[in-house]
């Protein structure tokens, strides 16, 4: 086992961190939590989900992921059964047998404060994921992509109407 770990992201990019809880072997990284009377196995996709569904319940959360991101998933949203994903997006996680981390790419409103935002997102996230499963929260990192100023969409949408006729 080596002394780090590095994760690639759904943005390209790569980060190292140590190694969390152990080892899952290979096939897809499930959280496995052992009592006397059996395991049980948690896979990363259902952290993401918690984590994600955790992010969004914050007021300040206008939406998740990043721009490229976002937009493939207004697409994948046109596809019947495409938007299974909308959970997850701009959600990572790491999960080991008794800890994960998640990397959250968020965008707030603006007039929002940004720090007061990523610290409910951070609390309620560590707490969902924390009370929903048994695992440990070792971090919680959060960029925020972009700032939504309501009315944005609106004259883009109109400025492209007019420019076709």
């Amino acid at each position: 086992m080596t002394d780090t770990e590095t994760a690639a992201r759904s943005d390209g990019q790569t980060r190292t961190r140590p190694p969390l809880g152990g080892s899952t072997g290979p096939g897809p990284a499930r959280a496995q939590l052992t009592t006397e009377a059996g395991k049980t196995r948690i896979a990363d996709g259902v952290i993401a989900k918690i984590a994600g569904l955790a992010a969004r319940e914050i007021p300040g959360v206008q939406a998740m992921g990043a721009a490229t991101s976002r937009r493939i998933g207004q697409l994948r949203n046109l596809v019947p059964g495409g938007g299974d994903g909308a959970t997850r997006q701009g959600v990572s996680v790491e999960v080991g047998e008794h800890e994960a981390a998640v990397d959250l790419d968020i965008v707030t409103w603006y007039g929002q404060s940004i720090v007061d935002v990523c610290d409910a997102v951070r609390r309620n996230v560590i707490d969902q994921i924390q009370s929903t499963t048994g695992l440990k929260v070792v971090e919680v990192n959060i960029n925020v992509d972009d700032v939504y100023v309501e009315g944005d969409t609106d004259r883009q949408q109109q400025q492209q109407g007019q420019r076709v006729q």
